[in-house]
């Protein structure tokens, strides 16, 4: 097989669901690869450009097929199911909400999303400014919420299980002088899922609907 970024990319997002993104080292990729680890850093200089390949291969994945809302299709659905296209993408890969964070991505497939946003919510009433900033807010959330998701799922623990286990956290908590957090841990710490995501999106595009547009839109 010939080696490139993209190869090494794609090698490098199936590792994560084995040994995470703490585990991903050049070394271990090179070791999948049958080659010597000096070899990536010809197509890769570093972990941060590697860990940029890998998000670009996410935001391409989450991107693939995404059109403007059909008629039918109101603005505040398209954007759940936009960030829920994301969101869900990130979760196929073990850490992928890390891998996406922060990093720099320049495909097209970036540029093509951001504009298909700003003309829905331009066309519904924001101005370019309030869409700018809308997009984003939407897209920190979406990562946000699912580097949590994914944190509470304790793969990072190998010893103990996973502390993250409602049961577990209600035993420390002190009912006595937390009356309020021992009754709703179960729901604090609860995998909500596709639920609970939805919720903070609604409530998000809730405040954009009544900060950027006008009354009656």
């Amino acid at each position: 097989m010939k080696i490139n970024a993209e190869v090494i990319a794609h090698t490098s997002l199936r590792l994560l669901n084995e040994v995470g993104l703490d585990g991903l080292t050049m070394r271990v990729v090179a070791k999948e690869l049958d080659v010597k680890a000096p070899a990536l850093y010809w197509h890769v200089k570093n972990k941060q450009e590697l860990l940029d390949a890998m998000a670009t291969l996410v935001m391409i994945e989450a991107g693939e097929g995404l059109e403007s809302p059909r008629r039918d299709v109101s603005w505040e659905d398209w954007l759940r199911e936009l960030c829920l296209r994301l969101r869900r993408t990130m979760l196929r890969y073990r850490d992928g909400a890390r891998v996406v964070a922060g990093t720099h991505v320049s495909h097209p497939v970036i540029s093509r999303s951001i504009e298909l946003t700003l003309r829905t919510l331009m066309d519904t009433g924001f101005s370019l400014d309030d869409a700018a900033r809308a997009m984003p807010t939407l897209l920190h959330y979406t990562i946000g919420f699912t580097i949590e998701e994914q944190a509470r799922l304790g793969d990072a623990y190998t010893t103990g299980g996973n502390p993250y286990r409602p049961e577990l956290i209600a035993e420390i908590i002190d009912a006595d002088r937390h009356p309020l957090t021992a009754k709703a841990v179960g729901e604090i710490f609860t995998d909500g899922g596709d639920a609970q995501f939805v919720l903070g999106v609604t409530t998000i595009i809730a405040g954009l609907r009544a900060t950027c547009l006008p009354a009656g839109r």
